[in-house]
């Protein structure tokens, strides 16, 4: 790790966590909530969005859950939803942010759903990407990626899984994501996470339907028709579940759509978290 390390962002502590965040640019605050992949963090997840959305007016805030990238382990800590719950409830009063658009994908999907539900008064957007949160028939990609072993497993082969376009796994970006799933003291929290068998981590961050049909906050679900790791039926039932909802469904991507159809997720994003589009949608 270095000073100029583009993983490392600014040091927050919550609730005596050392925490890494991502906070760039100024105006409304909108938090990214990165997904559960070996080698994860809020900076690989979020690299092209952070500063797009700077760009575009907005305060983006990314951290590192407990558990992952930068932030400082917490020993014996239980890692479940309640647990990164918690850690995100901490970092907003630790920032000061009163209400946020949340964003989650795949496995922070789940964390920002339920953060949702449970506190409808801190978040006024909700928008889900490739979202887990209700129940579904773990896949044999989503096995492979919470089994994944840094000392004996090919990075590239499980990257594959998650992109449609292969083209995207190149060896550089399969080395970096091996080296930060393989520092010391990573790995053994991650396997923490999700042991086998891991239907019952995909149950664990199951939030109840009836809290889920509760929530009022405009939502946006985003998913990739071709995505392997996490089923678009996910997607579909959050629709049907959340009355004001909209769902985009992408063709020809994968579990990354913020990297495969970066400009589209991008546009959807801005055009939804926009007060003025809000408020021209409002009157129309």
């Amino acid at each position: 790790m270095t000073a100029n390390d583009p993983e490392i962002g600014t040091t927050v502590v919550v609730d005596g966590v050392a925490t890494n965040v991502h906070d760039r640019g100024e105006g409304q605050p909108v938090v990214l909530v990165h997904g559960s992949g070996p080698g994860v963090s809020a900076w690989a997840n979020w690299r092209l969005a952070l500063p797009v959305l700077a760009d575009r007016g907005f305060r983006v805030v990314a951290p590192d859950l407990l558990g992952f990238g930068y932030t400082e382990p917490r020993p014996g800590a239980t890692y479940d939803l309640e647990t990164w719950r918690t850690h995100l409830l901490g970092l907003l009063d630790a920032l000061g942010l009163e209400q946020v658009s949340l964003v989650g994908n795949s496995f922070g999907g789940a964390v920002a759903l339920d953060l949702a539900a449970r506190h409808p008064d801190r978040v006024s957007r909700l928008v889900l990407m490739g979202s887990v949160g209700v129940p579904f028939p773990i896949t044999p990609a989503l096995d492979a990626v919470w089994g994944f072993d840094p000392a004996h497993d090919d990075m590239a082969d499980l990257l594959r899984l998650f992109a449609h376009d292969q083209d995207r796994v190149t060896a550089d970006l399969a080395a970096l994501r091996l080296r930060a799933a393989a520092r010391p003291g990573v790995h053994e929290s991650y396997s923490s996470m999700f042991p086998a068998p891991r239907q019952a981590a995909v149950d664990a961050l199951c939030v109840p339907e009836e809290l889920i049909a509760g929530i009022t906050a405009p939502t946006l679900l985003v998913h990739g028709r071709d995505d392997r790791v996490i089923p678009p039926a996910t997607s579909l039932r959050l629709h049907e579940l959340i009355d004001d909802s909209h769902l985009h469904l992408l063709g020809r991507c994968g579990h990354w759509a913020q990297v495969e159809h970066a400009s589209t997720f991008h546009r959807l994003l801005t055009d939804f978290l926009s007060p003025t589009t809000r408020t021209q949608a409002h009157r129309s």
